[in-house]
C-alpha cells in the first residue's frame, strides 16, 4: 500500500490503493475491501505505526539524523572513555560530556581551518 499521509485529528495513517496510485487498472477492484484506501490507528502498535510513515522520505531523513547522533554517542563512549567511568553525580557528568563535545567540535574546526576537511572526523592526525 502507498503512503497517503497522517491524519493528525484522527491519529491515523492513511494507506492508498496501489493500483490507483500507480495508474494501473485493477480487474478485482470492485471486490477489493481496501479499494478506497485504508486507515491504520496509531494505537494498533505504536512501535510499528508512527506518525511518520516508514516508507516516506521524511522517515529516511529522520532515521539518518538518529544514526548520526548514535555515532557521536559511540565516539563519546569509546574514544573519550565514558563507557567505563568513575564519575559520580549528574553535574560532573554533564560538565565532562559538554567538554568532550567542545573538544570534538574544536578538533573539527581546526581541521577545516587547516584545509584538511577530509580528516575532520579523525581524532588522530
Amino acid at each position: 500500500m502507498c503512503n497517503g499521509g497522517f491524519e493528525k485529528d484522527r491519529q491515523k495513517l492513511k494507506k492508498l490503493f496501489p493500483a490507483k496510485q500507480m495508474g494501473v487498472t485493477c480487474e478485482g477492484k470492485a471486490q477489493c475491501p481496501v479499494a478506497q484506501g485504508l486507515r491504520i490507528s496509531l494505537s494498533e502498535d505504536r512501535r510499528i505505526f508512527t506518525p511518520i510513515d516508514r516508507s516516506s522520505y521524511k522517515w529516511k531523513k529522520e532515521y539518518n539524523r538518529r544514526t548520526a547522533v548514535e555515532r557521536v554517542n559511540s565516539r563519546l563512549d569509546t574514544s573519550f572513555g565514558f563507557e567505563l567511568h568513575t564519575i559520580r553525580g549528574m553535574a560532573k557528568m554533564k560538565l565532562r560530556c559538554g567538554l568532550a563535545l567542545c573538544v570534538m567540535l574544536a578538533m573539527a574546526l581546526g581541521r577545516i581551518k587547516e584545509n584538511q576537511a577530509e580528516k575532520m572526523r579523525s581524532l588522530v592526525s
